[in-house]
């Protein structure tokens, strides 16, 4: 028996209660069907039918909502160290269970199941992290004047409501859930329609490891449905919410009337710039990684790739022989490096690229092809010759498609780099230190590596500029946005008083 048919064997085990009862919305702590009827989930495999899945609505959201609500005092005030053993508890059955979260997941998105198992410990380690700061989370500071001693606290907003994408949707549930239920907050999750499993374990597990019902609740469903009504809801304090560009404005304007505080974590269109002094082999290893790992399928992958001209040729060649030799297969093959996209809308505009890269003039040196009709397959692209005014390189295309563009000079890597409606990532490639210190401060992104693919430090701001997003998640900027700040000014004597109306 293969590794694969072990996995198929395993996944199999781990489906069977979806497909006898499908997944239902969990509303303080109960199962509850959609009010809207139900909607199917599709694995991008092989277009089978995973189960039924309830497509909530705005009755559900409200039912929700109300029930975050209603949980939300219990969990304020309960005791920090409480809190801080549940969070744990939950990062110890996620690892208890990070095989069966994998193994759906991949089922679920088309993912390969060798970035999966550590997507779904990643998971994990986001709860721990958080559950660590629990304690002084809440903690400020101490701001002496002359007539005042001035104090602050942060205290939770209240109940908020999160939406996350279908690309890596477990990892990036927990990224926005663990840090709201760490500053005391309660939560309506709305998963991405395209890919609903996990979201449903990540509750299960959650009020297994002793998490209080209602603190949170799952919805499922579609933007224009479940999403509207959560945006728009006057319980819900704040969204936070990971997903593209045109979106983030639709979940702006929906707020708006009930002033809803947002984190918007939208898409990108990120440089990779390779000088010529660059240590090329490592750069080589970092640009294939940070577009063809996770499907092409992340925001931080950095679809433009800017080579200085004095070593385009060379670099394209070695880049290319490398991009036909991606293992594109079964994502529970541990073997596989690409799997297929999520769904067939998004198939059809990944694919549609091949063709708009040809009319504008860029040459395909690799991949730009279907692969068989079984699931959503693509062979991965890197398109060359091309310039930044193509729309191969000013659309987020969001799939494993690389476009290439030379530059000659540090100003011209400069401006092409910053030309863009986004600014979420960029990746420099270059040792000279005072040029990397002089190019980054220029850059116009929220995050920046250096000699690196993108590698997480969970403490540091995770967020981007201009259309990429508003706000930083990680860390204590996590919490800056779950919380409110609260000062208290004691007076420390008679100050004098304006003495109004005393003739």
């Amino acid at each position: 028996m293969t590794v694969l048919d072990d996995n198929l064997g395993k996944l199999a085990t781990f489906l069977e209660p979806f497909r006898d009862i499908g997944i239902r919305n969990r509303i303080a702590g109960q199962d509850v069907a959609g009010s809207e009827g139900v909607f199917q989930s599709i694995s991008p495999v092989d277009k089978s039918v995973i189960c039924d899945v309830a497509r909530g609505g705005a009755q559900d959201i409200d039912a929700a909502a109300r029930a975050a609500a209603d949980a939300f005092a219990e969990w304020r005030d309960m005791p920090a160290t409480r809190r801080r053993g549940i969070l744990h508890a939950v990062a110890d059955a996620i690892e208890t269970r990070a095989e069966e979260i994998a193994l759906c997941e991949c089922w679920d998105t088309g993912q390969a199941v060798r970035f999966m198992s550590k997507a779904a410990l990643r998971g994990a380690e986001n709860f721990r992290y958080f559950a660590d700061q629990v304690v002084q989370a809440r903690d400020g500071q101490h701001l002496k004047s002359p007539s005042l001693m001035n104090v602050t606290t942060r205290v939770p907003i209240g109940p908020v409501g999160v939406i996350t994408p279908w690309n890596t949707p477990f990892m990036l549930s927990t990224w926005k859930i663990a840090p709201a239920l760490a500053a005391g907050c309660t939560v309506v999750h709305k998963p991405a329609e395209a890919s609903p499993l996990t979201a449903r374990l990540l509750v299960e597990i959650a009020e297994q490891a002793g998490l209080p019902p209602g603190v949170l609740n799952t919805v499922n469903g579609f933007g224009e449905e479940a999403g509207k009504a959560l945006c728009e809801h006057p319980a819900i304090r704040a969204i936070a919410f990971v997903g593209e560009s045109r979106t983030g404005s639709l979940i702006t304007r929906q707020g708006a009337d009930t002033l809803k505080r947002n984190h918007l974590e939208l898409g990108g269109k990120n440089p990779v710039i390779v000088f010529e002094d660059a240590d090329l082999d490592r750069a080589l290893d970092a640009v294939i990684f940070m577009i063809y790992s996770i499907n092409g399928e992340r925001c931080t992958s950095s679809s433009r790739l800017l080579v200085q001209d004095s070593i385009r040729e060379a670099f394209e060649a070695k880049l290319a022989e490398r991009v036909n030799a991606i293992r594109v297969g079964h994502p529970l093959d541990p073997t596989t490096e690409v799997g297929p996209l999520i769904s067939e809308e998004h198939y059809r505009k990944v694919t549609s690229y091949f063709d708009i890269a040809r009319e504008d003039g860029a040459t395909v040196a690799a991949g730009g092809e279907k692969i068989g009709e079984a699931g959503y397959f693509v062979r991965p692209t890197l398109f060359t010759n091309a310039t930044n005014q193509m729309r191969i390189a000013r659309e987020e295309i969001f799939g494993p498609v690389l476009t290439s563009i030379p530059f000659s000079t540090e100003d011209a890597a400069l401006q092409i780099a910053n030309d863009t409606a986004y600014g979420l990532t960029a990746y420099l490639w270059t040792n000279d230190l005072t040029r990397a210190l002089r190019f980054t401060d220029r850059l116009e992104a929220g995050m920046i590596w250096v000699n690196s693919e993108n590698v997480r430090h969970l403490p540091t701001p995770f967020g981007g500029v201009k259309a990429s997003g508003i706000g930083r998640d990680g860390g204590d900027w996590s919490f800056e946005f779950y919380m409110e700040q609260k000062h208290i000014g004691f007076a420390t004597g008679a100050h004098q008083i304006p003495r109004l109306g005393v003739q």
